[in-house]
């Protein structure tokens, strides 16, 4: 454990000890099989086999905001796991959503993306290490 004290040259030493990644960062494509091994996810309904490229991500658990997207070829990533997720992805034409913190999706909601050809994945990470591994493998993030 770190401890900072606030005085000018513990500041200095904490700063030099911080590992940054360049502000010019590449964004590019994913496939979905490369989305599926980065995240360990795994595919409980859906295509995994689809030549959906994904571009951009968007990590939210309010689907007032999902309703909001206006994007193509996303993933929506989330801790949420009910039937108003998958009926929220129908309506903002989101293609795959990963389910992170180990969340089970239910037979139900399997049942409703198998029928409206939406990728369900889940994922043992948190929302934030999968937000962040999608962004340092070149996935933008919507806003």
């Amino acid at each position: 454990m770190f401890i900072l004290f606030f005085n000018f040259s513990t500041v200095i030493f904490a700063e030099s000890k911080i590992k940054r990644t360049s502000s010019k960062h590449k964004f590019g494509k994913v496939e979905i099989k490369d989305l599926i091994k980065l995240t360990q996810s795994k595919v409980v309904a859906g295509d995994s086999e689809s030549a959906e490229i994904i571009t951009k991500a968007f990590s939210s658990d309010l689907m007032s905001d999902v309703l909001t997207l206006d994007e193509h070829n996303i993933v929506l990533i989330t801790g949420l796991a009910n039937l108003q997720l998958i009926r929220t992805v129908e309506m903002a034409d989101v293609p795959v959503v990963l389910l992170g913190r180990n969340k089970p999706a239910s037979p139900e909601m399997i049942a409703l993306a198998e029928e409206l050809g939406i990728l369900l994945l889940e994922s043992p990470f948190s929302i934030f290490r999968l937000s962040g591994l999608l962004y340092s493998n070149g996935i933008k993030p919507l806003y």
